[in-house]
């Protein structure tokens, strides 16, 4: 009888935590594409992201549709790259709320020989724990 009892608390607490679980595969999705842009890899960041993808820049009442589709983030994110070859960006702060993430993103650079930064907020949307859509609010 200990034994079953040992098996519906184990069960009950494999039920409760499985949101957690998709809820820390999100992140860790968050954290690989961020770790492909900051290695610079245009292609391994493509491997996060759903085939119709979209980056979308919101400003005030605007919001702007930077990229959209797979191959459009790769050749923006190539060209990015290019222009910018010291761009970083640390992920903090993170809220988690279903199939959404925020992240306070912190970009640095060099400019000038001097190292520069600033704090934005973005949205990763999910779907199929893959990114489907990025919300990219202005840099405070």
């Amino acid at each position: 009888m200990c034994y079953l009892r040992y098996f519906f608390v184990f069960f009950f607490f494999f039920i409760l935590s499985a949101p957690s679980l998709a809820e820390a595969s999100r992140l860790q999705q968050v954290e690989r594409f961020v770790a492909a842009f900051n290695a610079h890899d245009a292609e391994k960041m493509a491997q996060y992201v759903t085939e119709n993808v979209q980056w979308l820049s919101v400003n005030g009442d605007k919001i702007t549709v930077e990229t959209s589709g797979k191959e459009s983030l790769v050749k923006a994110m190539s060209g990015y790259f290019k222009s910018c070859p010291s761009c970083q960006s640390q992920l903090e702060d993170f809220t988690v709320l279903g199939s959404r993430i925020s992240v306070v993103e912190e970009a640095s650079w060099r400019g000038n020989g001097e190292l520069r930064s600033q704090k934005s907020l973005a949205v990763y949307e999910f779907s199929n724990n893959l990114i489907h859509r990025v919300y990219y609010f202005p840099a405070e």
